[in-house]
């Protein structure tokens, strides 16, 4: 009874509705080895229009970071949104946990459905599948836009100062909220303006639905972000990158977008995004869209 009045998990539906509307099909494969990825893709796939991957961040699900994106999209590329492991319905038995695990996981959704070669939009911790993808595998990335994703970071940097968290626990216990608290504090890292009233009844109505699988194995993802991290091991990529960032992100700040950017050195673009925080995708969807748009349909 409880789960049929939730407002999260009729929201969740309705994005079901929205998606199939969109031309798209859910599709569980068994990528073998004890991994399964669940991933949104097209119902046709049309040989004449290029390819684009969706890749989320640390949250609910893909749909959640993109259903405002997918009518930009879908009339220009065969869209695909894959449920990164331990998100919606996507999991592993296997022990690895490190973002190049996963872009090798996406790798093989990718050679399951057929598709070759795609352009690629990773936000956050989808940036830095996304960019291990495109450094593993530079024949299958096209273009790549990396949003807010700390790709550059180093250990040394939470010693160092950089975050507003003292220690990778504190972190995880924001991205990861198992409290009403927790996730009003999470609201207040990810944007430049939070909502300021949020009923407690709806913030643990999200968590219970969205936040409390895998909470161990998302963990294990935050803490090997950082773990032996040091950017003269980054290898370099040579796809032509946009680089997107809240101009106010208080989770991955600002310096790590100009520092990714000198690291890619004369392939990448930074945009700056003004009055925005890290969930820059939401917190400024046309903003956001706009430049995705330009990047990605007006330069093909």
């Amino acid at each position: 009874m409880a789960k049929c009045l939730s407002f999260t998990a009729s929201r969740d539906r309705f994005y079901r509705y929205f998606f199939s509307f969109s031309g798209l099909r859910s599709v569980q494969t068994d990528l073998e080895d004890g991994t399964t990825m669940h991933c949104w893709i097209p119902k046709v796939h049309e040989s004449t229009k290029p390819n684009l991957f969706l890749v989320h961040g640390f949250g609910a699900n893909a749909m959640w970071q993109y259903s405002d994106l997918l009518r930009h999209f879908t009339p220009h590329f065969n869209v695909y949104l894959p449920d990164l492991l331990f998100f919606g319905a996507s999991a592993t038995t296997r022990p690895e946990r490190t973002e190049s695990f996963q872009a090798r996981c996406v790798k093989k959704l990718m050679e399951v459905h057929g598709v070759v070669r795609t352009s690629l939009v990773g936000i956050s911790y989808g940036g830095f599948v996304g960019y291990s993808l495109a450094a593993q595998y530079p024949e299958a990335v096209e273009r790549l836009v990396l949003c807010c994703a700390g790709v550059c970071l180093e250990e040394k940097d939470m010693k160092d100062g950089l975050f507003q968290v003292s220690d990778l626990d504190e972190a995880a216990s924001i991205l990861l909220p198992q409290t009403p608290e927790k996730l009003r504090e999470l609201m207040r890292f990810s944007f430049f303006k939070p909502v300021k009233v949020m009923p407690s009844y709806f913030l643990s109505d999200f968590i219970d639905v969205m936040c409390t699988d895998y909470v161990n194995e998302k963990r294990e993802l935050i803490q090997n972000l950082l773990k032996d991290r040091r950017l003269p091991n980054l290898p370099k990529i040579s796809q032509s990158t946009l680089i997107i960032w809240g101009e106010q992100d208080r989770i991955f700040p600002l310096e790590l977008g100009y520092r990714l950017q000198r690291h890619i050195e004369g392939n990448a673009q930074l945009v700056v995004i003004r009055n925005a925080g890290h969930a820059v995708n939401l917190e400024k969807p046309k903003e956001f869209a706009k430049q995705l748009k330009a990047f990605l349909v007006d330069n093909c």
